[in-house]
Protein backbone atom coordinates (compact mmCIF):
# COMPACT_ATOMS: atom_id res chain seq x y z
CA UNK A 1 0.00 0.00 0.00
CA UNK A 2 1.05 3.59 -1.11
CA UNK A 3 0.43 6.82 0.52
CA UNK A 4 -0.27 7.64 -3.44
CA UNK A 5 -2.61 5.45 -3.68
CA UNK A 6 -5.94 7.18 -4.15
CA UNK A 7 -8.79 6.59 -1.21
CA UNK A 8 -12.26 6.16 -1.91
CA UNK A 9 -14.99 4.85 0.73
CA UNK A 10 -16.19 1.39 0.78
CA UNK A 11 -19.46 0.22 3.13
CA UNK A 12 -17.81 -3.19 5.52
CA UNK A 13 -19.76 -6.09 6.18
CA UNK A 14 -21.56 -5.39 9.33
CA UNK A 15 -22.92 -8.28 11.90
CA UNK A 16 -26.70 -9.02 11.55
CA UNK A 17 -27.77 -6.58 13.89
CA UNK A 18 -25.41 -3.92 13.46
CA UNK A 19 -25.30 -0.43 10.89
CA UNK A 20 -23.14 -0.67 7.66
CA UNK A 21 -20.14 0.93 8.26
CA UNK A 22 -18.36 3.37 6.22
CA UNK A 23 -14.60 3.55 5.58
CA UNK A 24 -11.87 4.80 3.41
CA UNK A 25 -10.07 2.39 2.03
CA UNK A 26 -6.87 2.45 -0.43
CA UNK A 27 -7.05 1.32 -4.18
CA UNK A 28 -4.84 0.04 -6.64
CA UNK A 29 -2.59 2.95 -7.51
CA UNK A 30 -3.53 4.34 -10.97
CA UNK A 31 0.15 5.72 -11.48
CA UNK A 32 0.73 2.50 -13.94
CA UNK A 33 -2.45 3.71 -16.38
CA UNK A 34 -0.59 7.66 -16.75
CA UNK A 35 -3.37 9.02 -14.55
CA UNK A 36 -2.41 11.72 -12.18
CA UNK A 37 -1.82 11.17 -8.05
CA UNK A 38 -4.05 12.41 -5.86
CA UNK A 39 -2.75 14.63 -3.25
CA UNK A 40 -5.07 13.85 0.38
CA UNK A 41 -4.41 14.99 3.77
CA UNK A 42 -5.98 15.58 7.23
CA UNK A 43 -4.46 18.80 8.84
CA UNK A 44 -4.80 18.16 13.16
CA UNK A 45 -3.18 20.41 15.52
CA UNK A 46 -1.77 20.09 19.39
CA UNK A 47 -4.88 22.56 20.04
CA UNK A 48 -7.83 25.15 19.26
CA UNK A 49 -6.63 28.20 17.68
CA UNK A 50 -3.14 27.74 16.99
CA UNK A 51 -3.46 27.86 13.30
CA UNK A 52 -4.96 24.25 11.57
CA UNK A 53 -7.24 26.64 9.37
CA UNK A 54 -4.72 29.34 8.16
CA UNK A 55 -2.03 26.10 7.00
CA UNK A 56 -4.94 24.49 5.84
CA UNK A 57 -5.66 27.03 3.53
CA UNK A 58 -2.39 28.33 2.73
CA UNK A 59 -2.21 24.03 1.40
CA UNK A 60 -5.25 25.08 -0.83
CA UNK A 61 -3.74 28.36 -1.93
CA UNK A 62 -0.50 26.65 -3.37
CA UNK A 63 -2.46 23.81 -4.86
CA UNK A 64 -4.94 26.36 -6.72
CA UNK A 65 -1.79 28.35 -7.75
CA UNK A 66 -0.46 25.54 -9.17
CA UNK A 67 -3.61 24.64 -11.44
CA UNK A 68 -5.05 21.43 -9.32
CA UNK A 69 -8.29 21.60 -8.91
CA UNK A 70 -8.30 20.94 -5.05
CA UNK A 71 -11.37 21.63 -2.43
CA UNK A 72 -10.95 21.74 1.26
CA UNK A 73 -13.39 20.36 3.77
CA UNK A 74 -14.07 21.21 7.56
CA UNK A 75 -16.55 18.75 8.69
CA UNK A 76 -17.31 19.88 11.83
CA UNK A 77 -17.60 23.57 12.67
CA UNK A 78 -18.38 25.21 15.71
CA UNK A 79 -19.49 28.66 16.12
CA UNK A 80 -21.33 29.85 13.03
CA UNK A 81 -24.13 32.75 12.45
CA UNK A 82 -26.40 33.38 9.91
CA UNK A 83 -25.38 35.05 6.71
CA UNK A 84 -28.13 35.37 3.44
CA UNK A 85 -30.64 32.49 4.92
CA UNK A 86 -27.51 30.26 5.78
CA UNK A 87 -24.88 29.16 8.72
CA UNK A 88 -21.27 30.38 7.84
CA UNK A 89 -18.29 29.54 9.67
CA UNK A 90 -14.71 31.81 9.82
CA UNK A 91 -13.08 28.73 9.68
CA UNK A 92 -14.94 26.60 7.40
CA UNK A 93 -15.55 29.89 4.97
CA UNK A 94 -11.61 30.47 4.62
CA UNK A 95 -11.51 27.39 3.35
CA UNK A 96 -14.02 28.04 0.57
CA UNK A 97 -12.37 31.11 -0.25
CA UNK A 98 -8.93 28.75 -1.18
CA UNK A 99 -10.54 26.23 -3.01
CA UNK A 100 -10.98 25.81 -6.78
CA UNK A 101 -13.75 23.26 -6.54
CA UNK A 102 -16.72 24.91 -4.77
CA UNK A 103 -19.20 22.30 -3.46
CA UNK A 104 -22.88 22.11 -1.46
CA UNK A 105 -22.06 23.59 1.90
CA UNK A 106 -23.48 20.46 3.93
CA UNK A 107 -21.05 18.69 1.79
CA UNK A 108 -17.86 20.45 2.68
CA UNK A 109 -19.10 20.97 6.10
CA UNK A 110 -21.68 18.06 7.31
CA UNK A 111 -21.99 19.36 10.70
CA UNK A 112 -22.29 23.20 10.84
CA UNK A 113 -23.19 24.13 14.22
CA UNK A 114 -24.14 27.14 16.03
CA UNK A 115 -22.20 27.42 19.40
CA UNK A 116 -18.57 28.17 19.49
CA UNK A 117 -17.57 25.34 22.23
CA UNK A 118 -16.57 21.78 22.00
CA UNK A 119 -18.43 20.25 19.70
CA UNK A 120 -20.06 17.43 21.41
CA UNK A 121 -22.13 19.91 23.49
CA UNK A 122 -22.67 22.74 20.53
CA UNK A 123 -24.21 19.39 18.95
CA UNK A 124 -26.48 18.67 21.86
CA UNK A 125 -27.91 22.42 21.65
CA UNK A 126 -29.01 21.81 18.44
CA UNK A 127 -30.12 18.58 18.45
CA UNK A 128 -28.15 16.66 16.28
CA UNK A 129 -25.86 13.64 16.62
CA UNK A 130 -22.16 13.79 14.88
CA UNK A 131 -21.85 10.81 13.45
CA UNK A 132 -19.21 9.07 10.46
CA UNK A 133 -20.74 8.05 7.98
CA UNK A 134 -22.44 11.76 6.58
CA UNK A 135 -18.60 12.67 6.84
CA UNK A 136 -16.87 9.95 4.87
CA UNK A 137 -20.14 10.17 2.23
CA UNK A 138 -19.39 13.59 1.81
CA UNK A 139 -15.95 13.11 1.92
CA UNK A 140 -16.39 10.75 -1.24
CA UNK A 141 -18.31 13.25 -3.20
CA UNK A 142 -15.42 15.70 -2.27
CA UNK A 143 -12.81 13.42 -3.79
CA UNK A 144 -14.60 12.82 -6.42
CA UNK A 145 -15.09 16.28 -8.22
CA UNK A 146 -11.34 17.28 -7.21
CA UNK A 147 -8.03 16.17 -7.78
CA UNK A 148 -6.83 17.41 -3.75
CA UNK A 149 -8.40 17.72 -0.89
CA UNK A 150 -7.42 19.05 2.28
CA UNK A 151 -9.89 17.90 5.69
CA UNK A 152 -9.14 20.33 8.42
CA UNK A 153 -9.58 18.44 12.10
CA UNK A 154 -11.31 20.33 14.98
CA UNK A 155 -9.42 21.33 17.92
CA UNK A 156 -6.98 19.20 18.67
CA UNK A 157 -6.44 15.35 17.78
CA UNK A 158 -8.81 13.81 20.27
CA UNK A 159 -12.04 15.70 20.33
CA UNK A 160 -15.46 14.66 21.66
CA UNK A 161 -18.12 14.13 18.80
CA UNK A 162 -20.16 12.07 21.22
CA UNK A 163 -20.21 9.76 23.67
CA UNK A 164 -18.81 6.90 20.90
CA UNK A 165 -17.51 8.74 18.44
CA UNK A 166 -14.29 11.84 18.32
CA UNK A 167 -12.22 13.09 15.66
CA UNK A 168 -8.90 10.74 16.09
CA UNK A 169 -11.42 7.79 15.19
CA UNK A 170 -12.72 10.21 12.43
CA UNK A 171 -8.80 10.65 11.21
CA UNK A 172 -8.80 7.01 11.60
CA UNK A 173 -11.79 5.96 9.46
CA UNK A 174 -10.76 8.81 6.27
CA UNK A 175 -7.13 7.22 6.90
CA UNK A 176 -5.63 9.64 5.39
CA UNK A 177 -1.64 10.95 6.21
CA UNK A 178 -1.82 13.75 8.69
CA UNK A 179 -0.36 16.92 8.82
CA UNK A 180 0.51 18.34 12.61
CA UNK A 181 0.00 22.21 13.35
CA UNK A 182 2.08 23.00 16.20
CA UNK A 183 1.44 26.25 17.53
CA UNK A 184 4.34 27.84 19.28
CA UNK A 185 4.12 28.63 22.84
CA UNK A 186 4.67 27.78 26.31
CA UNK A 187 3.96 24.07 26.52
CA UNK A 188 3.91 22.99 23.19
CA UNK A 189 6.57 20.73 23.29
CA UNK A 190 4.70 18.30 25.82
CA UNK A 191 1.47 18.94 23.38
CA UNK A 192 3.04 18.26 19.94
CA UNK A 193 4.52 14.72 21.05
CA UNK A 194 1.73 13.52 22.92
CA UNK A 195 -0.50 14.18 19.71
CA UNK A 196 2.58 12.53 17.50
CA UNK A 197 2.24 9.50 19.75
CA UNK A 198 -1.12 9.34 19.37
CA UNK A 199 -1.36 9.68 15.96
CA UNK A 200 1.18 7.06 15.06
CA UNK A 201 -0.27 5.03 18.05
CA UNK A 202 -3.21 4.19 15.65
CA UNK A 203 -1.67 3.50 12.39
CA UNK A 204 -1.89 6.39 11.19
CA UNK A 205 0.82 8.05 8.73
CA UNK A 206 2.90 11.36 10.33
CA UNK A 207 3.25 13.35 6.63
CA UNK A 208 4.68 16.06 8.63
CA UNK A 209 4.43 19.20 10.88
CA UNK A 210 4.08 23.29 10.48
CA UNK A 211 5.08 25.23 13.12
CA UNK A 212 2.69 28.52 13.49
CA UNK A 213 3.65 31.22 15.42
CA UNK A 214 1.17 31.93 17.80
CA UNK A 215 3.19 34.35 20.04
CA UNK A 216 5.30 36.71 18.89
CA UNK A 217 6.80 37.33 22.22
CA UNK A 218 7.55 33.48 23.33
CA UNK A 219 10.88 32.95 24.68
CA UNK A 220 13.71 30.46 23.00
CA UNK A 221 11.58 29.86 19.99
CA UNK A 222 14.14 28.19 18.13
CA UNK A 223 14.86 25.93 21.14
CA UNK A 224 11.80 24.86 21.44
CA UNK A 225 11.45 23.81 17.45
CA UNK A 226 15.09 22.12 17.67
CA UNK A 227 13.85 20.41 20.68
CA UNK A 228 10.62 18.87 18.82
CA UNK A 229 12.58 18.27 15.31
CA UNK A 230 14.78 15.72 17.19
CA UNK A 231 11.64 13.95 18.69
CA UNK A 232 8.96 14.27 16.02
CA UNK A 233 9.16 11.32 13.50
CA UNK A 234 9.07 13.28 10.47
CA UNK A 235 9.49 15.85 8.22
CA UNK A 236 9.27 19.62 9.54
CA UNK A 237 7.52 20.82 6.52
CA UNK A 238 7.30 25.06 7.56
CA UNK A 239 7.91 27.47 9.77
CA UNK A 240 5.12 30.25 9.51
CA UNK A 241 6.26 33.59 11.40
CA UNK A 242 3.85 35.37 13.53
CA UNK A 243 1.70 37.34 10.90
CA UNK A 244 -0.51 40.19 10.92
CA UNK A 245 -2.98 39.68 9.36
CA UNK A 246 -2.32 35.64 9.12
CA UNK A 247 -3.42 35.25 5.63
CA UNK A 248 -3.63 31.73 3.26
CA UNK A 249 -1.19 33.79 0.36
CA UNK A 250 1.42 34.70 2.63
CA UNK A 251 1.60 31.59 4.94
CA UNK A 252 1.57 29.69 2.21
CA UNK A 253 5.47 31.27 1.29
CA UNK A 254 6.67 29.58 4.40
CA UNK A 255 5.14 26.07 4.07
CA UNK A 256 6.83 23.39 1.85
CA UNK A 257 5.26 20.09 0.83
CA UNK A 258 7.42 19.03 -2.12
CA UNK A 259 7.86 15.39 -1.63
CA UNK A 260 4.72 14.04 -0.21
CA UNK A 261 3.26 11.25 -1.66
CA UNK A 262 0.66 12.67 -4.42
CA UNK A 263 2.30 16.59 -3.93
CA UNK A 264 1.88 17.74 -7.63
CA UNK A 265 5.52 18.50 -8.90
CA UNK A 266 6.87 21.63 -9.97
CA UNK A 267 6.09 22.98 -13.57
CA UNK A 268 8.22 24.32 -15.59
Amino acid sequence: MSLNDPIVPVVTEPALDAEPVLVAEPQPSLAAEGLPLRFCCFVTGTDTEIGKTLVSAAILHTLVAGGVRACGMKPVAAGATMRDGELHNDDADMLVAESSVHLPVNITTPYMLREACAPHIAARLDGVTIEPVPIIAAYAEIAAASDAVVVEGVGGFRVPFSDHFDSAQLAEQLNLPVILVVGLRLGCISHALLTAEAIIARGLVLAGWVVNEIDPDMRFADENVEALAGRIPARLLGRIPHLNPPTAAEAAKFIDLAGLPGWPSARD
